[in-house]
């Protein structure tokens, strides 16, 4: 099997796992779905929840330099015309005149210096046209142009255009950030690679603000510790590839740009951009509005528009990059002799959704069941936990690979002091990754735990 026919496989495998396991959906799936836009089940809630708690722990919680925001969805569409979207925040688009399908123009195949349909093969192409990506909705009870508004194609423009409100309220001097995570919207004309490339999709976008002399300083520390970041997810460091992108493929207000890409099942792509805005942005708003959104130093007493550095992270393609990086298959044997096919998630512990499953033996003996559930108890508040009692434990244990639960806890008869007092009052601990099982006291378990998955 050539490599692509392998990661075309291994890409099918993990959709159907995340399917059949509560990761992710279709949305309006019963009604056909909507393409480019997904619904994340129980699990893939976890996941993208405890991404996002660790996103925000790191970048504000365990720095003094940075801030939080939320801002609106929906702005005053004046936004968007200062900040250049309105006009330029497009994609070039053809149509194939045989099937009638539409790409991206940059995106087509080509072959023999003439590019090509990839749905028909077809070379009667239209002419490139730029089709807008904003998606468009009314505010107020007529649909005219004067209520005119898009759904934000970014989260940056919120941080900027409330920069003096966040400076004054925050009492911050420079260098400092401003962080949010939320929902953004593009209008695709192709989404494609399951939850790569969507039209509904959550972003995790730092504005840093800085001197102009700083800047440049600025980009390469950021890209450093956005590096460390995905090591502390479990996406190694090898498999992120930087981009240093050239002059001629930057934007044009960016003096620097690092884009970070993963090795996905299908081709290398791009998880995160690092780019030195330099003031672009705040000029812009300055000059739109007429209002002041410049630094005043204390120090130095100079008044200045600062510059920006924006490390600026998708929600759904890392949560899929973890997925994919966790994937594995491997042949184990039962313990009848027979061989069989193991499918496990090893996600870092502190990605997984479940952290611990916790199982009694048997669900007809009231004393193991009882124990079980005080352990569930012990354990909830401060972690998520899965009770399950169905099945055969090798059964169970399975459920819990495939979600990626890096821990299960089983409760016995020697939990309970049926076979001796020698080990009453504590359960055994199955290893994910390594399948190997040791015997802890219930009364060390919690401290055990916490110590593995934050």
């Amino acid at each position: 099997m050539s490599t692509k026919d392998a990661n075309a496989q291994r890409m099918e495998k993990i959709v159907s796992l995340c399917k059949r396991r509560g990761f992710i959906f279709q949305s309006s799936e019963i009604y056909g779905g909507l393409n480019g836009f997904w619904d994340y089940g129980p699990l893939g809630v976890e996941l993208k929840k405890n991404l996002k708690d660790f996103w925000w722990r790191r970048n504000v919680r365990e720095r003094d330099d940075m801030v939080g925001m939320d801002g609106a969805i929906i702005m005053n569409r004046a936004v968007w015309r200062a900040s250049g979207h309105e006009a330029t925040f497009s994609d070039p688009m053809v149509d194939c005149k045989s099937c009638k399908a539409r790409h991206r123009a940059d995106q087509l195949p080509e072959k023999d210096g003439a590019k090509y349909c990839p749905n028909c093969g077809s070379r009667d192409l239209t002419d490139p046209r730029n089709f807008n990506l904003m998606l468009k909705s009314y505010a107020g009870p007529v649909e005219s142009d004067d209520n005119l508004v898009y759904l934000r194609p970014e989260t940056a423009q919120a941080m900027f255009v409330q920069f003096k409100n966040v400076l004054d309220t925050a009492r911050k001097k420079l260098p400092f950030g401003i962080a949010q995570i939320g929902k953004a919207f593009r209008n695709e004309i192709n989404p494609r690679n399951y939850t790569f490339r969507s039209r509904e999709f959550e972003q995790m976008e730092i504005e840093y603000f800085c001197r102009a002399e700083d800047g440049l300083r600025l980009t390469d520390e950021w890209l450093e510790h956005r590096l460390k970041f995905y090591e502390d997810i479990g996406i190694p460091r090898a498999k992120i590839h930087i981009l240093d992108v050239p002059d001629g493929d930057r934007a044009f207000y960016s003096k620097k740009t690092y884009d970070l890409e993963y090795e996905f099942p299908f081709g290398i792509s791009e998880l995160e951009g690092i780019a030195y805005r330099t003031d672009y942005d705040l000029s812009a708003h300055i000059a739109a509005s007429g209002k002041p959104l410049d630094y005043f130093d204390e120090v130095t007493k100079e008044k200045f528009v600062p510059h920006v550095v924006e490390p600026s992270a998708g929600v759904d393609r890392t949560a899929l990059a973890l997925i994919c990086e966790a994937f594995d298959e491997e042949t184990v044997t039962d313990e009848k002799g027979n061989a069989e096919t193991r499918t496990v998630l090893r996600f870092h512990p502190r990605m997984a959704p479940i952290k611990v499953g916790i199982f009694p033996l048997l669900k007809n003996k009231p004393e193991l069941v009882a124990q079980a559930r005080a352990v569930v108890e012990l354990l909830r508040p401060h972690m998520m936990v899965q009770y399950d009692e169905a099945g055969a434990i090798g059964r169970r244990y399975r459920r819990q690979d495939e979600a990626g639960t890096p821990f299960c806890v089983t409760i016995d008869f020697d939990t309970v002091g049926e076979n001796g007092p020698e080990k009453q009052g504590t359960v055994t601990l199955r290893h994910r990754d390594s399948m190997e099982q040791e015997r802890v006291a219930i009364a060390d378990l919690l401290p055990w735990l916490l110590t593995r998955i934050h």
